[in-house]
């Protein structure tokens, strides 16, 4: 169960990437007050958590409904979340992150951002539903289950703190560092994704 903790957490982890989470909220939050970026970072990470946890309890049925196989999901969620990890290893997703940010700022009227982008499509969005579906298919029974949801609530929680702590950690991190930090993760991602789509092919063969 260790083992299935660990692998979560890393997946989730780099997947909802808290790091670069971090300068995105901030500047999407600029000129808000204190408590309205921690209003908007608490609601942004419960309702990412309340659609991921759907997703991963209810997530297989829906692939049932669909008469899709776990091993074509497998394989299709590996090949997504290796095209975030190229992104996240040249840099396109955090440019994608900042052009929304950006496109959002100009416009005055929008101000609560916790809905819209943070907790989807930031955080709740293609791949960590993926992840979290996948994560919840290869764990054994219930327990297993709910080990994988530990990891979700607990790579939530290091948003929140990313969130919460966004602008003073911006200032002390500095823009070189947070983009080695997410060339290193997407990288590491990119090894579990393969890992994916090499279970899905091993599974859908009988290899």
């Amino acid at each position: 169960m260790i083992e299935l903790f660990l692998s979560a957490f890393v997946t989730l982890f780099v997947v909802l990437d808290p790091p670069g989470c971090a300068p995105i909220y901030a500047a999407l939050t600029t000129g808000a007050s204190p408590a309205q970026k921690r209003s908007m970072a608490m609601r942004a990470c419960l309702i990412a958590g309340v659609i991921l946890v759907i997703f991963a309890l209810f997530g297989q049925d829906l692939l049932g409904a669909l008469h899709i196989e776990l091993d074509a999901f497998r394989a299709a969620g590996g090949v997504m979340l290796f095209l975030i990890a190229l992104d996240m290893v040249f840099e396109k997703r955090t440019q994608r992150r900042e052009a929304r940010a950006e496109k959002i700022r100009e416009t005055p009227e929008i101000e609560d951002v916790a809905v819209f982008p943070m907790a989807m499509p930031m955080l709740a969005g293609p791949g960590a539903i993926a992840s979290i579906m996948l994560l919840t298919s290869t764990a054994q029974g219930v327990q297993g289950t709910l080990v994988v949801l530990a990891a979700l609530v607990s790579v939530l929680v290091l948003v929140l703190l990313a969130l919460l702590a966004a602008s003073p950690l911006m200032r002390l991190v500095g823009a070189q560092v947070e983009a080695v930090i997410t060339r290193l993760l997407g990288v590491l991602l990119a090894a579990l994704a393969a890992q994916y789509v090499i279970d899905g092919v091993r599974g859908s063969f009988g290899l």
